[in-house]
């Protein structure tokens, strides 16, 4: 497990390649889809420290959530002060405060 930084650059530096990943799902108990994150220009970022959640805890729980704010670090400020900017940690904020957790299904290249 890594031991996050003060930036978010640093953080994503630590963390595992996304090569192979085409997205990340979010699921919820049902197994339904909930959302999804592409490996795209301005989602890399938040594709791979997800990925890592689910290296590293296997599901979106409220310590899993606790550690990607870490490594979302200094962006964190700026999604609380403006919700709905930064939906991938928003995910992150709602689920330590009690949302229910979700799975995080890594789904590679076909």
């Amino acid at each position: 497990m890594i031991t996050p930084t003060d930036t978010f650059k640093d953080n994503l530096a630590q963390l595992p390649s996304i090569d192979g990943v085409e997205r990340i799902d979010f699921v919820d108990g049902t197994g339904a889809v909930l959302d999804t994150i592409p490996n795209a220009p301005g989602k890399k970022g938040s594709l791979a420290l997800y990925q890592y959640l689910q290296q590293e805890f296997g599901t979106l729980d409220a310590k899993a959530a606790d550690h990607g704010l870490a490594i979302f670090a200094e962006m964190v400020e700026d999604a609380r002060a403006n919700p709905g900017a930064h939906p991938n940690i928003d995910r992150l904020v709602a689920i330590v405060n009690g949302a229910a957790p979700l799975g995080i299904e890594v789904i590679p290249v076909s």
